[in-house]
């Protein structure tokens, strides 16, 4: 792919919401007349300037920006890439900070050296920068592209000691994170996985302190797998788990364990806490093939409710946990701190949410699963951000019972009412017209909360192409404008003030002699 100037530049202009708590009747698994959490009329064409707001847009780097070598990975591609978005009228990248790049080399030694080349890059291209603090492996999970482990040492520990990473009922080892039920044990060579991540953000501070507040304007706190707040109760990796199943509980190292167990003596069910719910079923079933899950299941059962409000607490004081320490490392320094929750938008529409309940969200036809995690976020001032915001119900396949917009819906709603902010992200990767009309849809406060930033998922080559181009930068203006999706001029759709090599029907030849090859 090709890049050049133009004789003549003019960058994107970019200028410097009410909604009703709907709850409709509807039906689920062929029932009707029972309440469920769905979306009123959230993508209607509501245009008044009063309630729009211009949404930033950024962009994510690929995820091996950084080589293992601790290296920026195509720095002349990078930064022909970065001078193209900022063409666009993008605000901003996102880059993951891996922990086991970082702090690959020992216990506190610390090499951040390719992400302050970046960091001063992103500064000469006027773009803004959000760093994700990934404490999880990248490989194995939707997307990932590249493989990159936890730090060798954090493996050396983990190779003596498994019941270090979340563990499922048939005793398999998930080495993508390390278990919240050794949180505060001092397990990783005499640190606990809170303060080791503690010190890394520390680190991080104190090395872009210059950056921070200017260049670098959000920290993403990663709290789980894929830099998620959920337990790994999905995983691709090996063929584990399939689309659409429903998943299994991730409680079985013996921390956690421990922790069940103390948990049902305290209310003197001693045998609810020997182990996790036998009736739970497997990976890649469906609700309804489940003792537990099904729809007048275990789940809604005296020990099926103290067993997922155990589950799910464990998750929300994991988080509160590195939050507090979190908001404590980055005050004052000007930055907005964020965490990811996934978007499980699958049997969202079946009565026990099976999928959501084994990723820690305690969310059901009964139980707003979401406030309390709104709440816990909103408690450290700490941006939520969500998933699946590009994604239409008419697009998932029936037998899988998805509703990503009523389950967007629901979070907008939940934020608004614990007046936490609401940032969003697409799930997959998407380059057509829809899947920007629908985050352009959701993005308005309409219905809940608006966004306040939106972060694209991901640059790539095929971002740069001929449509995926023009379609990027329509949306861009869009969000930075009146919400209103504009046409737009043909010297615009081609890359604004840079001519990108793989747009289609523009004249080559006159631009070879300047080409660069991008990311």
């Amino acid at each position: 792919m090709a890049l050049a100037f133009r004789s003549s530049i003019s960058f994107i202009n970019q200028k410097e919401p009410k909604t009703s708590d709907v709850v409709v009747s509807a039906s689920d698994e062929g029932e009707v007349g029972e309440k469920v959490h769905a979306p009123s009329s959230v993508h209607g064409h509501n245009h008044d300037h009063k309630e729009w707001m211009k949404v930033p847009v950024f962009v994510m780097l690929p995820l091996d920006t950084v080589t293992m070598g601790g290296t920026l990975n195509k720095a002349k591609a990078m930064n022909a890439s970065l001078m193209a978005l900022k063409s666009a009228g993008v605000e901003g990248v996102m880059v993951d900070a891996w922990w086991g790049l970082v702090e690959k080399d020992g216990p506190l030694n610390y090499n951040w050296d390719a992400y302050i080349e970046l960091a001063n890059m992103v500064q000469k291209h006027g773009l803004k920068l959000q760093v994700v603090m990934s404490f999880h492996q990248c490989g194995g999970n939707v997307g990932d592209t590249c493989s990159i482990p936890l730090p060798p040492w954090v493996l050396e520990e983990i190779s003596k000691n498994a019941d270090l990473v979340y563990t499922d009922k048939s005793g398999r080892r998930n080495p993508e994170y390390i278990s919240l039920g050794c949180d505060s044990l001092p397990v990783l060579r005499g640190r606990t996985p809170v303060q080791v991540y503690s010190d890394y953000m520390r680190s991080f501070r104190d090395t872009f302190r210059d950056h921070l507040g200017t260049v670098i304007v959000e920290v993403q706190v990663g709290m789980g797998p894929c830099g998620e707040l959920r337990y790994p109760s999905y995983p691709e990796s090996n063929g584990t788990w399939r689309f659409p199943g429903i998943g299994e509980f991730q409680c079985y190292d013996k921390y956690m364990r421990a922790s069940l167990e103390a948990s049902a003596e305290a209310i003197g069910k001693k045998e609810w806490g020997r182990s996790g719910p036998h009736d739970a079923g497997h990976y890649n079933q469906f609700p309804e093939e489940t003792g537990f899950f099904k729809r007048d299941g275990t789940w809604n059962t005296e020990y099926g409710l103290f067993f997922l409000d155990w589950y799910s607490t464990k998750l929300l004081q994991h988080g509160d946990m590195i939050l507090a320490s979190a908001s404590e490392i980055f005050q004052h320094c000007g930055v907005k701190l964020s965490g990811k929750i996934a978007g499980i938008h699958w049997h969202y529409r079946s009565r026990s949410h099976a999928s959501e309940l084994n990723a820690g969200y305690y969310n059901t036809r009964f139980r707003d699963g979401y406030l309390p995690i709104a709440r816990m976020l909103a408690k450290h001032r700490v941006v939520f951000n969500f998933t699946c915001m590009e994604m239409r119900d008419r697009e998932q396949p029936e037998h899988a019972n998805c509703s990503p917009e009523g389950l967007v819906h629901q979070v907008k709603m939940a934020t608004k009412e614990a007046g936490v902010e609401l940032a969003g992200e697409n799930a997959l990767e998407r380059y057509d017209a829809h899947s920007y009309a629908q985050v352009l849809a959701t993005s308005r406060s309409d219905s809940g909360n608006g966004l306040a930033a939106f972060t694209y998922l991901r640059m790539n080559k095929k971002l740069f192409e001929g449509d995926n181009w023009r379609h990027l930068v329509d949306f861009v203006r869009s969000m930075s404008e009146d919400g209103r999706r504009h046409g737009l001029p043909h010297c615009d759709s081609i890359g604004t003030d840079l001519y990108v090599g793989h747009i289609k029907g523009t004249k080559k030849k006159q631009y070879q002699d300047q080409h660069v090859a991008l990311v």
